[in-house]
């Protein structure tokens, strides 16, 4: 391995891990919507780890396609801007759906009273709920759907620098290098997504949680939701 390879391997390293710490979006979902939903931690380090082999996958192979077909470096880039942009607002979607399904929901769970009177016997009173059977299996479906629509954002949301400044300069040197350093910034980036997914999981499982619980999936909405806006506004 030659300096430049080296030297970008380092690069891939500490760029692949300070990404991904400092863009709240690549682990925030997976935590809020772990504890919305009662996922294990087996289902929820699985989910994050397709998730962000979509994340990474999708750049790395557009970035090879560009280097063997010769696209010049500005174009991917721009192609990266524009998925980063249907990335952003599919979270500012999805969040937002989330967040008015689940206030529906929780309101249809607000037990309220209804006074009766009956020709012949005393005015009496019964509580009860709008939550029906058929809400329940909407809830189901919408459970099995989540998981993918995560996918799905993560696919569309690129790897900023790793076309740019680590794939097409290990490129002037040769194909190994280009690999080395996709391998190298995937892992670290998956690695890093699990790792924070993983002490936030463990941390939150020693607080106690039943005061906010009935609110878990109107706040998991609102998480993404203002992700995406960060995302798309803030640059984050």
């Amino acid at each position: 391995m030659d300096n430049t390879i080296f030297l970008l391997s380092v690069t891939a390293v500490s760029i692949g891990f300070f990404h991904t710490l400092l863009g709240p979006d690549h682990y925030l979902p997976f935590i809020v919507l772990s504890e919305a939903r009662k996922w294990s931690l087996r289902k929820t380090m699985i989910i994050t780890f397709l998730c962000g082999l979509g994340h990474v996958l999708s750049s790395v192979v557009l970035g090879m396609i560009g280097i063997a077909v010769g696209i010049s470096v500005n174009k991917l880039v721009d192609v990266e801007s524009f998925r980063g942009n249907i990335a952003a607002w599919l979270f500012i979607a999805f969040g937002l759906v989330y967040m008015i399904i689940s206030l529906r929901n929780l309101y249809r769970k607000k037990k309220h009273t209804h006074h009766h009177f009956h020709y012949g016997s005393d005015d009496h009173a019964h509580e009860h709920d709008h939550q029906k059977d058929h809400i329940h299996v909407h809830e189901k479906d919408v459970a099995k759907t989540t998981p993918w629509i995560l996918f799905l954002i993560f696919v569309f949301g690129p790897c900023e620098p790793l076309i740019p400044i680590l794939m097409y300069p290990a490129a002037e040197n040769n194909i190994a290098g280009v690999i080395t350093v996709s391998v190298l910034f995937s892992v670290v980036t998956i690695a890093t997504m699990m790792g924070v997914v993983l002490a936030f999981k463990l941390g939150l499982s020693r607080i106690n949680l039943k005061p906010v619980e009935r609110y878990s999936h109107v706040i998991a909405g609102a998480v993404i939701f203002l992700s995406g806006i960060a995302i798309q506004f803030l640059g984050l």
